[in-house]
């Protein structure tokens, strides 16, 4: 079983940045993948990025220019971070990690204001 506990999220205004951090229950170098979804109001929840143990990342296409994916395995931790940031980026944030099972946090707001 893993845990995942999102933080970070919150209001910040548009060109604004955001570091959101995922901890999990486990030690992260034993999880295959590792990522960061998100679903805005109306909307399916889509990816924003992956990484794997190996550090190898995947993103979205329209986002790898302004969001960094990165990870600590000394803190457990995943960290996405967010720049320049546009309206079209308010969603609530998933983290999500292939262990054995697939595994989600609870999700951490992001607000971008106009």
């Amino acid at each position: 079983q893993v845990q995942l506990v999102e933080s970070g999220g919150g209001l910040v205004q548009a060109g604004g940045s955001l570091r959101l951090s995922c901890a999990a229950s486990v030690r992260i170098g034993s999880i295959n993948v590792m990522g960061w979804y998100r679903q805005a109001p109306g909307k399916s929840r889509e990816l924003v990025a992956t990484i794997t143990s190996g550090g190898s990342t995947n993103y979205a296409d329209s986002l790898k220019r302004r969001f960094t994916i990165s990870r600590d395995n000394a803190k457990n931790t995943v960290y996405l971070q967010m720049n320049s940031l546009k309206p079209e980026d308010t969603a609530v944030y998933y983290c999500n990690a292939i262990a054995r099972g697939i595994y989600w946090g609870q999700g951490t707001q992001v607000t971008v204001s106009s």
